[in-house]
């Protein structure tokens, strides 16, 4: 029987302990949490990837909805990022791209006979399904969807339901033992076999005690900081929308997120180009709300060199942290945690185990550090010093070095464009990169291969168009989202 003590509690902290419980019902799990620190708790939204590690669990929706706040989430909305004025989406789920000529690059054709099609297209030719929902504000559960919910609500919800075997202790650490092998004991009374540090930045197990050292991403992510805070609806029936809203303005960008009884929203920014108290001010200029209470929060942006370090492991900030576009705070915790437990399913560990851990977890994280850098890399604003930095950086000295890389990030982008000329229809790049204009072919690479066809071009783009004019005829009697959501809460 192993022993686990989880140190921190959380939303990090209870999912981890839900997820041992789950999976290994014979380990011995504590969890050990300070009453005098207080939880980040902006964690709000998630991506459908939670679905996943939620059936791992078997959470249903409605077992948990009602308890933590919680709305339904279809796609990522971006306002502003390649040019002022523009927006698109990245929905959820798979492209509806059967029927197409040549997969994704349907819509990069129609876009070169029709030049004047907006980038908020693309998702609209391609998950016309999707996206008929997103625009007409309704909802249906067998769409592919995440969730918008109270993260320090879903974290205490998970403790009364999925935690009762986990022995809870309330005390703070005020010293730790330890040796050549890691951990001994916390307190001088606690020992465990594993011990998992959710302690949030501080990362009191594996940062101060260990000292394992932190690799910053500031360079390739430069936003630091975060103003948050909560608003009420004015009109819920119109801003209860089933999406995240992101939108850039002078030094960073602002979210949206619907839950069910009030709306957060935040500004995250780079201190580098603009201090706190302005920050403040630019909030609350794009609210237009002077009254706000808005806490601070100062991000640690980057990942420690490595996760698993003798006898500790950390999950969730204590770990590392990309910032907060791309909602991808929560998708680490249950990431890591998957990869955990494959690990520990051997019954023991070795430093075979910890290194595949530590492998696993930081090329998911660098993929997903350099995916969420290319919605700035990609970006042609230039209206700010912060946009007009982003607009000139270089972003990746291995596309001058050509150095082998195996992460799907700037080097996959590149090679999507230079080599295949398609993007991966599995991924969300080719969704930025539709909404940034950065196509993955062209007029003059298929004039030089023959491949260039006007009219052809123009009947692809009619079944295009069809297509979305057929899936919103489709869902003329689905609910609304405001109405689906009514019979969950109440």
């Amino acid at each position: 029987m192993m022993k686990i003590i989880i140190v921190g509690g959380g939303s990090a902290g209870w999912m981890t302990a839900a997820t041992l419980e789950s999976q290994f019902p014979n380990y011995n799990i504590s969890l050990i949490e300070s009453k005098n620190i207080k939880t980040i708790g902006v964690g709000e939204s998630t991506l459908q990837h939670i679905q996943q590690w939620m059936t791992l669990l078997g959470i249903k929706d409605s077992d948990f909805l009602k308890h933590v706040d919680g709305s339904y989430k279809l796609s990522i909305k971006f306002t502003d990022f390649y040019k002022k004025g523009e927006y698109f989406h990245y929905p959820f789920g798979f492209p509806e791209i059967e029927k197409n000529q040549a997969s994704l690059n349907d819509w990069w054709f129609k876009k070169f006979v029709y030049p004047d099609t907006l980038n908020s297209d693309y998702a609209d030719c391609i998950y016309p399904t999707q996206m008929a929902f997103i625009n007409q504000n309704k909802f249906n559960p067998q769409l592919r969807h995440a969730y918008h919910f109270d993260a320090t609500k879903f974290g205490l919800w998970l403790k009364n339901n999925y935690c009762k075997k986990t022995k809870h202790i309330l005390e703070d650490i005020k010293t730790i033992e330890k040796n050549e092998d890691g951990i001994v004991s916390l307190n001088k009374k606690h020992k465990a076999d594993l011990y998992i540090d959710c302690t949030g930045f501080e990362s009191l197990l594996l940062g101060k005690t260990l000292e394992e050292p932190f690799d910053s991403y500031s360079d390739m992510l430069p936003n630091d900081s975060a103003w948050a805070t909560k608003i009420n609806y004015k009109n819920k029936k119109k801003e209860l929308v089933p999406y995240t809203n992101c939108t850039a303005i002078e030094n960073g960008w602002v979210w949206n997120i619907p839950l069910w009884s009030r709306i957060g929203t935040g500004y995250v920014y780079s201190s580098k180009f603009v201090d706190d108290e302005t920050a403040l001010k630019q909030f609350k200029k794009f609210l237009k709300k002077d009254d706000i209470e808005a806490h601070k929060i100062k991000m640690k942006v980057g990942l420690h060199k490595r996760l698993w370090v003798k006898n500790v492991v950390a999950i969730g900030l204590s770990a590392g942290f990309i910032e907060p576009l791309e909602s991808n705070g929560l998708f680490t915790v249950h990431e890591f945690l998957m990869k955990l437990i494959r690990n520990l399913s051997r019954g023991d560990f070795s430093q075979w185990d910890r290194d595949n851990f530590n492998y696993a977890c930081k090329r998911l994280f660098k993929s997903f550090a350099e995916f969420v850098a290319l919605h700035y890399a990609l970006s042609h604003r230039n209206d700010t010093p912060y946009w007009r930095h982003c607009l000139n950086k270089t972003w990746s000295s291995d596309l001058i070095d050509l150095k082998q890389s195996h992460i799907k990030g700037f080097q996959g982008a590149a090679f999507d464009r230079d080599v295949s000329y398609h993007h991966d229809p599995t991924g969300g790049l080719h969704c930025i990169a539709a909404g940034m204009n950065w196509s993955p072919t062209d007029i003059y690479s298929l004039k030089r291969v023959g491949g260039y066809n006007e009219n052809n071009f123009k009947d692809i783009s009619k079944n295009l168009d069809n297509s979305k004019k057929n899936a919103l005829i489709n869902i003329k009697k689905e609910s609304s989202i405001l109405d689906y959501l009514k019979k969950i809460h109440n």
